[in-house]
């Protein structure tokens, strides 16, 4: 198979050599050990996205990767000529990706990019997404600020009662999806709802979601570019929505079942 990493950016020049020294060797181990023992993945890309950066993002990242040649391991790169948010970067991204297995990684490595072959290991037959799990019981968070937590884990509190009470975080960056989900899914969030809102509705048409217990840390270098307010409003206007549906859905099913009786 092949596999797609898809890297959103937005203001991480600090972030790049990062990228590069840490998330290209475990990209490259992947497809080694897939051409050697005959593992799921034979190639992979890396499709980095530039939403809008003003601070030479992009400029950096053709600069570290101009001379990047592997066997099997392609380089795209995409930039939005302004930031139009976190969701618009994953569509730009997937649209541009065609592999068997999409994988979304935060550039600014809050999620060590060492986890990505256990994650990806856990994307058996029966599942269709992988999502990082900080909030498992198995897994943890290291010194992320405390109003970044109440956002996060009180909005996958939420979407632990609307929709499935057996997986813990549903705002989690970092996942593998199979491309049957991107291409059957769509979402119309431009900001950080978007993660969130196309696993629940991969979740609400059947799609199977399996937790990866993980550690969230604390960014290096830069800042969240999350807007604490408007994003808060995303959640609540979606979490309206998904109560609707399942309201609805539920209505639905006494019916037929009615009309079997």
């Amino acid at each position: 198979m092949k596999l797609s990493i898809i890297v959103p950016c937005f203001n991480e020049v600090d972030n790049v050599s990062n990228l590069e020294k840490e998330l290209m060797p475990v990209i490259e181990e992947l497809v080694i050990r897939g051409n050697i023992d005959q593992s799921k993945y034979y190639s992979a890309e890396v499709v980095f996205v530039d939403d809008g950066s003003r601070d030479g993002t992009m400029t950096r990242l053709k600069e570290a990767f101009e001379n990047y040649k592997k066997p099997d391991i392609a380089l795209k790169f995409a930039q939005h000529e302004t930031n139009l948010g976190l969701g618009a970067a994953l569509r730009t991204g997937f649209s541009a990706a065609d592999g068997d297995i999409l994988l979304t990684v935060d550039s600014d490595g809050t999620y060590k990019f060492s986890e990505i072959p256990a994650l990806l290991d856990c994307l058996v037959p029966e599942v269709d997404i992988v999502t990082a799990s900080p909030y498992n019981p198995s897994g943890n968070v290291v010194g992320v600020p405390a109003n970044r937590l109440v956002l996060s884990k009180g909005s996958s509190m939420i979407y632990r009662i609307l929709v499935n009470w057996h997986v813990y975080t549903y705002t989690s960056l970092f996942r593998a999806y199979r491309s049957d989900v991107i291409r059957t899914i769509k979402f119309q969030s431009n900001g950080f709802l978007g993660g969130t809102e196309l696993m629940v509705k991969a979740m609400l048409n059947g799609y199977r979601v399996a937790e990866y217990p993980a550690v969230l840390f604390r960014r290096v270098y830069g800042v969240s570019k999350a807007k604490i307010w408007q994003t808060i409003k995303a959640h609540l206007k979606f979490q309206t929505w998904v109560l609707l549906y399942q309201v609805r859905s539920g209505l639905r099913l006494r019916s037929r079942e009615n009309d079997g009786d």
